[in-house]
């Protein structure tokens, strides 16, 4: 996935920020608006939308002469794409992550734990401060992990 300059950026902000809930992207004229204490100008944005287009950061779409522009992934998505690739930079994956995890809060390991969790990681990883019931290999209806209570 491509970085983003500083203005490329800018810009995808206000499309994370102002087109949500909106269907039908925005107009670069309002991306110039919400650009406003930046004082660009509207061609500027233009090319700056185009060459987001064409890096496949935003969807557009022909309204009449004009284009409507569109983040083609949410924000999350975009940086959790980021962490992906910072991982394929070279090294051990394994010790970026370990890593990764041990640079967390604690709030922020809950968060990366339930996520495991629901995405039905079939081991997610065990808080150290608190227990995991060992499996009964005799009962094939135990689950692998128990998770942990709170």
């Amino acid at each position: 996935m491509t970085r983003l300059g500083e203005l490329e950026r800018a810009v995808m902000d206000v499309l994370w920020d102002l087109s949500p809930g909106r269907t039908d992207g925005l107009m670069v004229r309002e991306v110039v608006d919400a650009l406003a204490g930046r004082e660009l100008a509207y061609t500027t944005v233009l090319t700056v939308l185009d060459r987001l287009a064409g890096k496949g950061m935003v969807r557009r779409e022909r309204e009449g002469r004009a284009w409507r522009y569109q983040a083609a992934a949410s924000r999350e998505a975009h940086i959790a794409q980021l962490m992906l690739d910072a991982l394929d930079l070279g090294g051990s994956r394994d010790a970026a992550l370990v890593r990764f995890a041990r640079s967390v809060t604690g709030t922020e390991a809950e968060v990366l734990r339930a996520a495991l969790i629901a995405s039905g990681e079939p081991n997610p990883p065990a808080d150290p401060a608190t227990p995991v019931d060992p499996v009964s290999p005799a009962d094939p209806a135990t689950p692998a992990a128990k998770t942990p209570k709170h």
